[in-house]
């Protein structure tokens, strides 16, 4: 949802031989080399959605078995639980999904902010740590397992903005909008073997 075209272009521009191909047909996801999931929105209405195109069990199918991107509404998916409108995750991830404690800051974080690698991993391959991505979110993921952070950010207080285990990786930034960083990641992204 909202993001897809985006995240299509960006892809094709890092990885012009490749084929982007933008589906929710769960045959074109299960045949799928790599799956990039994206989304922009409310997780209620990503989640409907999902359940209504038939693409639910692909997804979670890929989570398992080939190199998976995960932006934003794409990351949040992937827990068990989301604040946003009470909303059941796909649960491949064990946490849940906050919504920012309000403390005096503009909610939604929208904007430019630096995150911190919190371990090495392909993926961060030629980012320098606290490189700037870009934000819009007004939920963030809490993982229950400290091992699954892959990057922190700061708003108000630090959260988890990148998560990683095995085949997945998942970010609450959005890199199609962040410039040679996030170019940086979707290239890596393409090329990955975990």
């Amino acid at each position: 949802m909202g993001n897809l075209r985006s995240v299509s272009k960006a892809l094709q521009h890092v990885a012009p031989r490749a084929e982007a191909v933008v589906s929710a047909d769960p045959g074109v996801i299960r045949a799928a080399e790599r799956v990039v999931v994206p989304g922009q929105g409310a997780l209620p209405d990503c989640m409907r959605s999902l359940g209504a195109s038939g693409a639910r069990e692909a997804v979670i199918e890929a989570t398992r078995a080939k190199p998976f991107l995960g932006i934003c509404i794409g990351l949040q998916m992937l827990f068990q639980h989301g604040d946003e409108g009470d909303t059941p995750g796909l649960g491949v991830l064990e946490g849940n999904v906050p919504r920012f404690a309000p403390s005096g800051l503009k909610i939604p974080h929208i904007g430019w902010n630096e995150v911190v690698q919190a371990r090495a991993h392909a993926l961060w391959q030629g980012i320098a740590d606290r490189s700037r991505f870009y934000f819009v979110h007004s939920y963030f993921p809490a993982p229950r397992a400290a091992a699954l952070t892959a990057a922190t950010a700061v708003y108000g207080a630090p959260f988890t903005c990148a998560v990683a285990r095995d085949n997945i990786f998942a970010v609450q930034f959005h890199p199609e909008k962040s410039q040679s960083a996030g170019l940086q990641l979707l290239s890596n992204f393409v090329s990955w073997r975990p």
